[in-house]
């Protein structure tokens, strides 16, 4: 498999994590423009979340969760924003999670951070 489709599994993954966690999915891989783009967009009750999904398979270059700069959560907000504008949520709760997908003990482990940024 190429990267994006190891991303695209990664984000399958979370996705069903999230679903299992009674999450509801409301757009995945969502771009916008040039700006860049949001993995997954769920619902928790009446709160919007936008979740960055991160994978590794090997601590070379750190941790799932090292790997997020803060040009990219930047780039995450300004996607947000522009998700929530063209889908009429104007007024609601929004946080942004991060989930990693860790697989460098070869034994794949999920983390969700909540509110993580």
């Amino acid at each position: 498999m190429n990267n994006v489709e190891v991303g695209r599994e990664a984000e399958q993954r979370a996705a069903e994590y999230l679903i299992k966690r009674g999450y509801f999915i409301l757009a995945r891989n969502f771009k916008f423009m040039h700006l860049g783009e949001l993995d997954i967009v769920a619902r928790e009750g009446t709160t919007l979340v936008f979740v960055e999904v991160r994978y590794r398979k090997s601590r070379n270059y750190g941790t799932p969760e090292g790997s997020l700069t803060s040009k990219k959560l930047r780039t995450i907000r300004r996607v947000a924003e522009a998700w929530m504008a063209r889908n009429h949520y104007h007024r609601c709760a929004c946080r942004f999670d991060v989930i990693a997908v860790d697989d460098c003990t070869g034994r794949e482990e999920i983390r969700h951070h909540e509110n993580a940024f």
